[in-house]
């Protein structure tokens, strides 16, 4: 801040330019330079897709399996009753042979006691199944 002390008469008009605003202005615009430089640099590298190249092959979607586990334990494939954990197990052997693996889409029922599920979960890893998904879940909150 400029200040006049002492020798000027009362009165007399002030003739220096008050600089304190303009070099706050050029400190802001200073740094904001600083910061913006850097994020300009930064570039990323995209690859985009060339109009001589052929489109993607198609995504075969996998086959699904619906296994329903009802609240007594009995264990649903595809609508059939499963009879024991051997035949589930004889039906996994047959799926995880095929290529793409069908998907699992396990829906128990939310009155299923836990070692039923486990069970059938068991099962499926054992015998090589990969893709095992809960459906419905949203069930299960109280």
């Amino acid at each position: 801040m400029a200040m006049s002390v002492g020798s000027s008469a009362e009165g007399e008009a002030m003739c220096d330019i008050n600089t304190t605003p303009l070099i706050d202005v050029m400190l802001v615009l200073l740094i904001m330079f600083i910061i913006t430089i850097p994020i300009m640099t930064h570039a990323v590298k995209l690859d985009m897709p060339q109009a001589n190249n052929p489109p993607p092959p198609e995504q075969l979607r996998p086959e699904v399996i619906d296994l329903e586990i009802d609240f007594d334990g009995t264990v649903v494939y595809n609508g059939t009753v499963v009879p024991n954990i051997e035949t589930l197990e004889q039906y996994f052997r047959v799926e995880a042979n095929k290529d793409p693996q069908p998907e699992i889409h396990l829906r128990p029922d939310r009155r299923a006691k836990y070692g039923a599920v486990a069970v059938v979960m068991a099962a499926a890893q054992r015998n090589r199944m990969k893709k095992i998904g809960f459906v419905n879940t949203s069930e299960f909150r109280d």
